[in-house]
């Protein structure tokens, strides 16, 4: 079992940065995938990002890959979604999700693959 706790969302304007941050509890933090979602009003939940439990693997949707980076430190079972250049479509409520794996390299980026979801964070982009 994990729970999964989002912070750094906020206001910020287009061409901004922002850092979210998702904290998790659990001893084998290091055995999950993570990944981030997001979900824009009136539109459909969609996959941003995603990282192996080794973090030698990534995955990025094509609307963010080169200005959206996703990291993590397992010694502070803590996973990151580094924002740059950010655009008033990328305003939405971000999730971070997790699932345990047994591959070091494996990342998800369907919903269905994921077990374990955080209540999520607000990002407003103004343009």
């Amino acid at each position: 079992q994990v729970q999964l706790v989002e912070s750094g969302g906020g206001l910020v304007q287009a061409g901004g940065s922002l850092r979210l941050s998702c904290a998790a509890s659990g001893r084998t933090f290091s055995r999950y995938a993570m990944g981030w979602f997001r979900q824009a009003p009136g539109k459909e939940r969609e996959f941003v990002a995603a990282i192996s439990w080794s973090g030698s693997s990534t995955d990025y949707a094509d609307s963010v890959t080169g200005r959206f980076t996703i990291s993590r430190d397992n010694a502070k079972n803590t996973v990151y979604l580094q924002m740059n250049s950010l655009k008033p479509e990328d305003t939405a409520v971000y999730c971070c999700v997790a699932r345990i794996t047994y591959s070091n390299s494996n990342v998800y980026s369907r919903q269905e693959n994921y077990d374990y979801w955080g209540q999520g964070t607000q990002v407003t982009v103004s343009s």
